[in-house]
């Protein structure tokens, strides 16, 4: 005896009213005589032998959904927003096309009262630079993640923490504190001193209650920022490639594993969140693009340090190989 689920042209009656009709499948038991159960079963037939077919659509226009899926499941991260890549682009245009993903997607996450700590560096200015209007009303407190009392400038541009920490509140909205230290000592035990003042150590609070925290990337290059702005000299720079740096976040030094260990005697005389107090930050995001950064990136993600990546389709590539 046939069943009742084997009729097709019941099955498409099912699924027409429920999707075209807009009905609810109690209604449709209803109106057919039917159980909950059959109702329920003759769709997902409809959907099994193609009467249904159900298409999602890109509002984005954007073809990376999978390369971003992929990289979400290989490396257990929260997100992934990828970007393009065109053969003749510059340095220039990879910076702005990130730093224009990062706004539009920070448009969005950002909650209304979110404290959000920011680094230094020429990405993030970019990014709080870039030619579009953020149209919300919000209120949001930025909060510079490491010291940032010089005038550390790359070209012209000041890029040191508590500036980018101006730039994002003029951009976005709100308001931004000030962490009112160097951002890398020459000596330890000076610096766990000076932060211990009352006038200093407020900071502390803050790193507390970040809801997000957003980190370039960097590679140990001695055109890098670290090296321009005095943080690091050349030789140093070039002892710790030969210990297997292969990049920098939030001012630490980390190898393919995300290990800072070998690079203590630099990474204990910065100035910053304790890595401890980061990793316990619910949304750690990372901008940083092209193939030269994929081992930075990945070494970045096993340490912890970022669980949300910004990159383009380069790096990403270079990551899934």
């Amino acid at each position: 005896m046939k069943k009742i689920v084997d009729d097709l042209r019941l099955v498409y009656k099912c699924c027409d009213l429920y999707y075209t009709d807009e009905m609810t499948q109690q209604d449709i038991c209803d109106s057919l005589g039917l159980s909950r159960a059959t109702v329920s079963r003759m769709l997902k037939i409809g959907r099994e032998r193609g009467i249904v077919r159900i298409e999602v659509i890109n509002p984005i226009d954007f073809d990376y959904g999978k390369l971003e899926k992929d990289l979400e499941r290989k490396y257990g991260l929260k997100e992934v927003i990828i970007v393009d890549n065109q053969p003749l682009d510059t340095e220039e245009d990879r910076v702005q096309r990130l730093s224009e993903a990062s706004f539009d997607y920070f448009s969005h996450l950002f909650k209304d009262g979110d404290t959000i700590g920011v680094a230094m560096g020429s990405t993030l200015y970019h990014v709080a630079n870039v030619k579009k209007k953020y149209e919300y009303d919000k209120q949001f407190l930025f909060v510079p993640m490491f010291g940032g009392i010089s005038q550390m400038k790359v070209g012209k541009v000041n890029v040191q923490a508590n500036q980018i920490a101006a730039n994002f509140a003029q951009k976005f909205g709100g308001r931004y504190v000030q962490f009112l230290a160097p951002a890398v000592f020459r000596n330890e035990e000076v610096m766990k001193g000076f932060l211990q003042e009352e006038s200093v150590n407020y900071i502390y609070d803050y790193f507390k209650k970040l809801n997000s925290v957003i980190m370039g990337i960097g590679i140990p290059d001695r055109n890098s920022t670290m090296v321009s702005a005095g943080y690091i000299k050349e030789e140093q720079l070039e002892k710790f490639v030969e210990h297997g740096a292969v990049g920098d976040i939030a001012l630490r030094y980390f190898n393919r594993e995300g290990n800072t260990e070998p690079f203590r005697e630099f990474n204990d005389k910065v100035a910053s969140i304790p890595i401890k107090e980061l990793k316990k930050v619910e949304n750690r995001i990372g901008i940083g693009g092209g193939a030269a950064k994929a081992d930075a990136i990945k070494g970045a993600i096993r340490a912890q340090f970022i669980n949300i990546l910004i990159t383009d389709v380069d790096c990403a590539q270079k990551m899934l190989q």
